[in-house]
């Protein structure tokens, strides 16, 4: 993949050029809230160059938790680094024909809007690839439009919900409750990334574009079912969909004498190295039903619930100690704030602060390491339309081209 025609080629706030595995690459971006943006945010981190499109009114996560003004909330500010802002109305012919400017220059189209709203404003794949043959277009939806739940509306909670997150938590704890992040926001967006990369990989070598679809609900089915599919794929089935370990009521953070700990004493030589050091009097009792881990798992939560008894004994630090001798995965319990304090995710480098307009912001940057294209947090989010003028003006287009009042797109 080449640079796109009049591609800016520096980072957003920033007169550095973009690098990264996706530099040259550019992306037409008509997602909002978190699933689409969270894609196109990594996209932006590892070089491309990602050209938010908004309409007059902005994308609605602008306003849905604190940020330094408003239309910057934390949430936005974070899945929106590195990108340029465009206003356009999609309903007039202006700001359409901008659009359609954007999409012959571009790489990737990616949109979350339903399959007949993007359809009714004249963007739906036929329209798009007749304009540039070559692209990758990506729907990002709740529902596959090949089944009968297309264009149902969808939001992280409701899927949840329905993949059976809130099914298995109250097997876990006696509550039936959402997790405590959008998980499938977050799975779905990085499902997004993913099929948009593979696309892109195909056109790299045959030329070819092509539309890919990911949805929601049939990406966390697939997510929730990696596991918990277990005996009920066979035929006939030889149990449940579930994965017993995961939903045993005795599996927690472990309680010690001054607060808690996470750790799986997992395989066979983690389970002996832990019975050896510490010697509880249960294990002698019960040396056969747990010295192999398929006797284990079948017992699994009569397991978790002897060591819980037994993690009672000493403190948190003393266990952390232990575990890291004998090299069991052991953990402390942490908030998200401690993220930002963490020793080794410093040591690492994962932070990046920025400067912005409105103060330094301290994003948590790249996750992934490449010796030869390393990416990298872009810039700061950008204000509403903050790119129009420019963005337009690269397209030979007026200042005003698709900026009339409307209502924005649906």
């Amino acid at each position: 993949m080449v640079d796109a025609p009049g591609a800016d080629s520096r980072g957003a706030d920033s007169a550095e050029p973009r690098r990264g595995p996706l530099s040259g690459v550019r992306v037409v971006d008509l997602t909002a809230m978190v699933m689409g943006p969270y894609c196109t945010q990594i996209m932006a981190d590892m070089g491309a160059e990602v050209i938010k499109v908004e309409p007059p009114a902005g994308d609605n996560t602008r306003f849905i938790s604190v940020g330094p003004r408003s239309g910057m909330s934390g949430v936005f500010v974070n899945v929106n680094r590195g990108k340029r802002s465009v206003v356009l109305d999609l309903r007039s012919e202006d700001g359409a024909g901008a659009l359609r400017a954007l999409i012959a220059r571009a790489d990737v189209f990616i949109h979350s809007m339903r399959a007949k709203a993007i359809a009714k404003l004249g963007f739906g794949y036929p329209d798009v690839a007749a304009i540039n043959p070559a692209i990758v277009y990506t729907n990002c939806y709740g529902y596959g439009r090949r089944g009968p739940d297309a264009d149902r509306p969808a939001y992280d909670d409701t899927i949840q919900a329905e993949c059976g997150l809130p099914a298995v938590q109250e097997q876990l704890t006696g509550e039936a409750n959402y997790v405590g992040t959008i998980m499938a926001d977050k799975v779905a967006g990085l499902t997004a990334l993913y099929a948009t990369m593979m696309a892109l990989f195909h056109r790299e070598r045959t030329g070819e574009g092509q539309e890919v679809e990911v949805a929601m609900f049939e990406t966390m089915a697939s997510f929730m079912l990696v596991e918990h599919a277990n005996g009920a794929m066979f035929d006939p089935p030889l149990g449940p969909a579930v994965y017993p370990r995961t939903v045993a009521p005795n599996r927690r953070p472990y309680e010690t004498k001054d607060g808690h700990i996470a750790a799986l004493i997992y395989n066979d030589k983690h389970w002996q190295a832990f019975v050896d050091a510490v010697a509880p009097a249960w294990y002698e009792e019960n040396r056969t039903r747990y010295a192999t881990l398929e006797n284990r798992a079948r017992h699994i939560d009569t397991v978790y619930s002897l060591i819980a008894e037994t993690l009672k004994e000493r403190t948190t630090d003393e266990w952390l100690t232990l575990f890291r001798e004998l090299e069991i995965p052991a953990a402390p319990i942490n908030t998200p704030d401690a993220l930002f304090d963490n020793e080794h995710l410093n040591a690492v480098g994962l932070f990046e602060t920025v400067d912005t307009p409105h103060g330094p912001v301290r994003f948590p940057g790249v996750p992934t390491w490449f010796s030869r294209t390393p990416g990298r947090v872009g810039g700061t989010a950008p204000e509403l339309g903050a790119d129009t003028e420019a963005v337009l003006a690269e397209l030979g287009l007026t200042p005003q081209a698709g900026r009339e009042p409307a209502q924005g797109m649906s």
